[in-house]
């Protein structure tokens, strides 16, 4: 364990900022549904500092969030430092908990005095451990709830590290000796009721802070009408507990996904362009599997052409291709506009093998594929321009995740609808997918009527499309073979 309470105590007399970051950690932001490209902070007074083990809620509120921090204790002054001298300012590290109220949210206006400054909602310690002694890329924060294990991550693939975080808030504040950064949040989050007892531990190797432990209690004294007043509702009471981001009820139902399965590209694609869709195709791909069916909901990465200062920000770490690859969910299709750029890399054997852990139905790139043989070996489906060896960082930045993006001639939203196979991609608007299937289902039936004549020497004349005559006798047909929808 690092040093003790009495240092702890020291450091609280002398704290003059407490400086907060919202989202940091890459579970926490998959959580919450979003993740900021930059980050951004809030201020808690000094005041909310606090080592007594003891914390209230205060009368009349609901949702007390706890929240397991690293916190870093600025040891020397810091201003307009850049990230590589920022480091060295940190003197102390240690555990904290980042407590706020939801009731109150509501009347902050985003600032979060009232509902995360209040006195005790910031406790630190137990042990401080030297921070000079320490790789900042190479901590565990560990919380627990009553004894069970609710938050456990650690700082290799931070969305901001914390040499960033100095630096950033250096530029226009100058970090004072004593000053208290929390430095985010992993998922796991929740509420605390009274009589709970929350512990948040920080290891460093086969360092640890000890456990910092703080019990809930009801408060006495209720708040005044003259000021804000507890307000719950369903939103806050999700984000206190840690509810993932709503997600609207999924265009791609299992039926719906079934009978996009069993209907040809050709056909769906004839279909869209009834409906007046002709730009909805994604060319001059080739497929790793073929003869592979795709039906998947579309998520979307974007690069840009590599400028080396913008690949130098955002090109390294825990970077847009790799969140994008990391956030897949089951059965969806991650579609990349690479511009059509063939000179070099979108997708390696690693992150398709991440997709593919992640139940992935398939990746598209207007871009080349590495590690092409080990990609293709891969239960992966794969459309891609080309192999090709280069990095990424030979032609592109990766830049942005689920917005609309252009892939292979055709635009792609988040949430559209994929369907692949042999024939070509496709882009299905979600809005138009279960009317375009049953047509495309009924168009496949006609046909196979239509089949069956020729192969009985039926002339294609007036049989393909039908006329009135044929139309009645495939009626008939229709009767004895119904069908199956």
């Amino acid at each position: 364990m690092g040093s003790g309470n009495r240092m702890i105590d020291d450091v609280i007399g002398t704290a003059g900022k407490v400086i907060a970051v919202h989202i940091n950690y890459p579970s926490r932001a998959a959580q919450r549904g979003r993740t900021p490209k930059l980050p951004s902070y809030f201020l808690k007074p000094s005041s909310s500092l606090s080592t007594s083990g003891l914390v209230e809620r205060p009368q009349g509120c609901e949702l007390l969030g706890f929240e397991g921090e690293i916190a870093l204790i600025i040891g020397t002054a810091a201003r307009r430092v850049s990230p590589a001298e920022a480091w060295p300012h940190v003197q102390w590290v240690t555990a904290s908990n980042d407590l706020g109220v939801y009731d109150l949210r509501y009347a902050d206006k985003g600032s979060n005095l009232r509902s995360k400054g209040g006195d005790g909602f910031t406790p630190i310690g137990p042990g401080l451990i030297a921070a000079a002694e320490v790789d900042p890329a190479g901590l565990r924060i560990q919380t627990w709830c009553n004894g069970e294990l609710v938050q456990d991550d650690d700082t290799a693939d931070l969305l901001f590290p914390f040499s960033q975080l100095i630096a950033d808030l250096s530029q226009l504040i100058t970090l004072e000796p004593g000053d208290v950064i929390l430095t985010g949040t992993p998922a796991g989050a929740s509420v605390a009721v009274p009589g709970d007892v929350v512990e948040i531990e920080v290891f460093a190797g086969g360092t640890s802070t000890g456990k910092l432990r703080t019990e809930v209690t009801e408060g006495t004294a209720p708040l005044a009408d003259y000021g804000a007043r507890p307000q719950a509702d369903d939103l806050q009471r999700a984000e206190a507990w840690g509810t993932p981001a709503a997600v609207p009820e999924p265009a791609l139902t299992p039926e719906l996904k079934a009978k996009l399965a069993r209907v040809a590209t050709a056909t769906l694609s004839s279909q869209l362009r009834k409906r007046g869709f002709n730009n909805v195709s994604i060319d001059g791909l080739s497929a790793t599997r073929p003869g592979e069916k795709v039906v998947g909901t579309a998520r979307t990465l974007r690069y840009i052409p590599n400028r080396e200062d913008l690949f130098k920000e955002f090109g390294g770490g825990y970077n847009a291709q790799k969140r994008a690859i990391d956030s897949l969910n089951e059965g969806e299709v991650l579609v990349m506009e690479a511009r059509g750029e063939k000179g070099t890399g979108t997708l390696g054997d690693i992150l398709a093998l991440r997709a593919m852990h992640n139940g992935a139905a398939a990746i598209i790139s207007d871009g080349g594929v590495r590690d092409y043989t080990a990609v293709a070996e891969l239960e992966l489906p794969v459309f891609a321009a080309n192999p090709h060896p280069a990095v990424l960082g030979r032609k592109h930045v990766p830049w942005a995740v689920d917005e609309t993006v252009g892939c292979g001639g055709a635009a792609v939203q988040p949430g559209d609808i994929i369907v692949a196979d042999d024939d070509g991609i496709l882009v299905i608007p979600p809005a138009l997918a279960a009317e375009l299937a049953d047509d495309s289902l009924q168009q496949e039936h006609e046909e196979s009527f239509i089949a069956q004549m020729v192969r009985e020497g039926h002339a294609v004349d007036g049989l393909y499309p039908m006329n009135a005559g044929w139309k009645e006798k495939y009626a008939v047909w229709a009767q004895e073979n119904p069908l199956q929808r």
